[in-house]
């Protein structure tokens, strides 16, 4: 399907701001969640999994889950494996036609949003006249 894993941990200097985004809302949510009582955080933590995975981002508009399997569950139960004898068997070239139609449209929201963000940030810049496309070569 052509995925490229970028692994990356908090402690490097060369993280993404999206993984510190990213560490910060989940902190969050698990603070609410556990608010009561701190020390059932562990308890809290799957709740605070599922949410977070389930709830579209504003970068891609899709859930994580479903942009990784194609499914959005609604409720923790919906993930249990069914019987061998009650799956569902899809053929493996259909579903990864599937997946990849999913992150194109994925991509393809990413490009829009990341594009008005863009728009919005150099809204109030002046003097900006030179192409820095092609004054660095795409970067």
């Amino acid at each position: 399907m052509g995925t490229k894993l970028l692994y990356s941990t908090t402690c490097y200097p060369q993280t993404d701001g999206q993984t510190a985004v990213t560490n910060r809302t989940l902190s969050t949510l698990l603070r609410t969640m556990a608010q009561k009582n701190l020390k059932e955080w562990d308890i809290k933590l799957p709740n605070v999994e599922f949410a977070y995975n389930t709830t579209p981002t504003r970068a891609t508009g899709w859930p994580p889950f479903e942009a990784l399997h194609g499914i959005n569950p609604l409720t923790p139960i919906d993930l249990i494996l069914l019987p061998t004898d009650c799956k569902v068997s899809f053929e493996a070239t259909k579903r990864t036609k599937e997946m990849q139609k999913l992150h194109k449209k994925i991509r393809v929201h990413i490009k829009k949003v990341d594009k008005a963000y863009k728009a919005k940030a150099n809204k109030n810049r002046k003097g900006w006249n030179i192409n820095l496309e092609i004054l660095f070569g795409g970067t």
